[in-house]
């Protein structure tokens, strides 16, 4: 694991770099990460992926006490929810991505499976995403939506939101994260066009031979 002052830089190195490509914009978007004491790291409420500063993180210690900087996001029940759930989970990242969720917006979209296998790059980033109904934004709900999933998912898309990712760490997070936004808008670009996709002993192939969480 690092240290604690380079995963601050990381964290905001990683939030500079999505939102600088547009993956996230004004003061959406927030992230988290487990530090070497079993604490986490924050990102603050309403603050820009764009200009997160590693001394203001929200800090808290292993018993989730916030013991420094600025308040948190206000979708911190959502990233506990993830570490409460998922022993791997490391990082936590939730973006307001603009295909992702505009595919969310669409009709016929499998609750269970959110994504189309297009590539098996998702699938072997993400397994199957789940696609959670919407809620209001900073809603405690969303958390208990993820708790009920008994950890069996790392992915979820929150409709009309957003998607949320949980890795191993965040630099795996956000490579996950970036994934699923790149896939929702091949999606979105083959929409109505008959794409060939991945059938399903493809799958099946991509799942074992990357030991991929899927049949939950």
């Amino acid at each position: 694991m690092v240290s604690e002052t380079k995963l601050r830089e990381q964290m905001c190195l990683l939030a500079k770099s999505m939102f600088d490509r547009g993956l996230t914009a004004g003061s959406t978007g927030n992230i988290s990460a487990r530090t070497e004491d079993g604490g986490l790291l924050v990102s603050p409420t309403g603050t820009s992926f764009g200009r997160l500063d590693p001394a203001h993180l929200s800090r808290f210690d292993a018993n989730g006490h916030q013991t420094g900087g600025h308040k948190p996001t206000k979708e911190m029940s959502l990233h506990q929810a993830f570490y409460d759930t998922r022993s791997t989970a490391g990082a936590v990242v939730h973006l307001h991505s603009c295909h992702s969720v505009a595919l969310s917006l669409l009709p016929g979209a499998d609750d269970d499976n959110f994504l189309p296998p297009l590539t098996p790059y998702s699938i072997m980033k993400l397994g199957k995403v789940k696609l959670l109904p919407f809620f209001m934004p900073g809603d405690t709900a969303m958390g208990n939506a993820v708790r009920g999933l008994a950890g069996k998912r790392s992915a979820v898309m929150l409709a009309n939101h957003g998607p949320v990712v949980a890795g191993k760490d965040v630099e795996a997070a956000c490579d996950a994260i970036e994934q699923l936004e790149d896939t929702a808008r091949l999606a979105l670009l083959t929409q109505g066009m008959a794409p060939r996709l991945l059938t399903a002993e493809q799958i099946k192939d991509v799942v074992t031979n990357f030991d991929v969480e899927w049949d939950t």
